[in-house]
């Protein structure tokens, strides 16, 4: 077929229908295969440039040129339009009901955003044209083969329904600025023609209805079965499609503030009885600090530098985000069950809370774990040991007894664990076992003298105790 060019010269042939390499593009090839789509939308990935080629190869495509040059003002601006077109500057192009839309750039690759404006066909019209298509079986059977005979065209005239548009009918929007056809929006319209070519129903979904929708209705009006033939589409969105519609849609709104307070979930107290097995008191639990750890998140997320900050580690495995959970101050059935659930026991719990209070998962690893350092490590430690006393007499430094990571101050009642980032932290011992003492510090002497000082403020008593720790020990708060 005779390529059409717009100042009336013949084209070299048709044009290939382009398929960036390694991306599958929705709609038909130039064959008429193709996945049936629905939605009333589609986004056709950029075409190539198109040197020495026409823009129209089908009369319906030669008719769409039609409707644009008749109609533009300047015929400086069409040729602007057929250059543009030619070398490749028009982007993805979006079809939707009474719209195209795509980015074209100019020579200095500023980019603006066209649009193209035709009519939707009306309720009455799409129903006229739907009763002249049930009864000629061949025009669904031309448009499923990618042709528009213009035998349709012509039937669908005599139905009142226009579906080619006329002189004036497309209607030209562009950010430039421009009243009339600029540059922009013939290039558009240029590339439309290409894609008409290749598939008629492109046209009918300017007109307001895709090819999923106009076949659907068909079939429901006793016309031949939308799919006779075809292969089926999987349901979604096609993802070149997708990333071709990524320089049409508009920019994201802006991020919101963040609430002063995390949310509250509901009450879960009815009248009704639980399901067996369903703890309301546990799920309102489980709700409320979930909402808590989505505003922290957030907090942090949204915070300058957050994306130059280390990652925090998150609890190893259940047995400790049993502990994360229960130092959000639980109800005593729900301690329990963390207590049990988490195969530490109510004390050995109560002083993983303690532990994570103090620095989260990092602290509850130097509670649990106890881990032979390296050489590297090890030479270290000792030496900020020993720059920690330097200045000392020897009567006044402690005497630390090495096991592991953990020194222990003569006498057993203080001890200094080191961490794998290279901290120290503070333990004292309390009713026979090791509990937090104090923050981590890099300065071994910090570290073991927030220990001392807790120590002999606690004097071997455990007043101190949360009232968490009073829950899941089984005493009263307050005793």
């Amino acid at each position: 077929m005779t390529g059409y060019e717009a100042d009336g010269t013949e084209g070299e042939g048709p044009d290939e229908w382009y398929e960036p390499e390694g991306v599958s593009v929705r709609g038909p090839g130039p064959d008429g295969a193709g996945p049936e789509r629905a939605g009333a939308e589609r986004t056709f990935a950029a075409l190539p440039p198109a040197r020495g080629r026409g823009f129209a190869q089908t009369w319906w495509g030669r008719a769409w040129l039609t409707a644009l040059e008749g109609t533009a003002l300047d015929d400086r601006q069409l040729k602007a339009g057929r250059r543009l077109a030619r070398a490749g500057a028009v982007g993805a192009v979006s079809v939707r009901p009474g719209r195209i839309t795509a980015v074209v750039q100019d020579r200095d690759r500023t980019a603006h955003r066209a649009d193209v404006l035709l009519q939707e066909l009306s309720g009455g019209q799409w129903d006229r044209f739907l009763d002249m298509a049930v009864e000629r079986a061949g025009h669904v059977a031309a448009l499923l083969d990618r042709e528009m005979p213009p035998h349709l065209v012509e039937d669908a005239e005599l139905a009142g329904v226009e579906l080619l548009p006329g002189l004036g009918d497309l209607e030209p929007e562009c950010d430039c600025g421009a009243w009339d056809h600029c540059g922009h929006t013939a290039a558009l319209c240029y590339q439309v023609a290409r894609l008409l070519d290749h598939d008629p129903f492109v046209l009918l979904l300017v007109r307001g209805r895709g090819e999923r929708a106009l076949l659907d209705a068909l079939q429901s009006r006793g016309g031949p079965p939308a799919a006779a033939g075809k292969p089926s589409r999987p349901e979604g969105v096609d993802a070149a499609e997708a990333f071709a519609a990524g320089g049409i849609r508009p920019a994201l709104p802006g991020v919101p503030p963040l609430p002063a307070e995390p949310g509250v979930p509901p009450s879960l107290d009815t009248d009704e009885p639980p399901a067996a097995g369903v703890d309301p008191s546990a799920l309102e639990f489980l709700a409320a600090r979930t909402a808590v750890r989505a505003h922290r998140l957030l907090a942090e997320a949204l915070r300058e530098g957050h994306g130059r900050r280390p990652a925090v580690p998150e609890p190893a495995g259940v047995r400790d985000d049993a502990v994360r959970l229960a130092a959000g101050g639980p109800p005593r059935t729900v301690a329990a069950r963390l207590a049990d659930g988490s195969g530490r026991g109510r004390e050995g719990l109560a002083v993983a809370v303690r532990a994570w209070q103090r620095g989260g998962a990092a602290a509850l690893a130097v509670l649990d774990e106890e881990w032979s350092a390296d050489a590297v490590a090890l030479a270290r430690a000792r030496s900020a040991l020993e720059s920690a006393w330097a200045e000392s007499d020897e009567a006044e430094r402690p005497v630390l007894r090495a096991r592991a990571n953990r020194w222990t101050l003569d006498g057993g009642r203080v001890q200094l664990r080191l961490g794998r980032d290279g901290r120290w932290w503070p333990y004292r011992k309390e009713r026979g076992r090791w509990v937090p003492a104090g923050d981590a510090a890099r300065d071994p002497a910090a570290a073991l003298a927030a220990a001392e000082a807790e120590a002999r403020a606690e004097a071997g008593t455990h007043a101190e105790a949360d009232p968490w720790t009073d829950a899941v020990a089984g005493r009263p708060r307050g005793t």
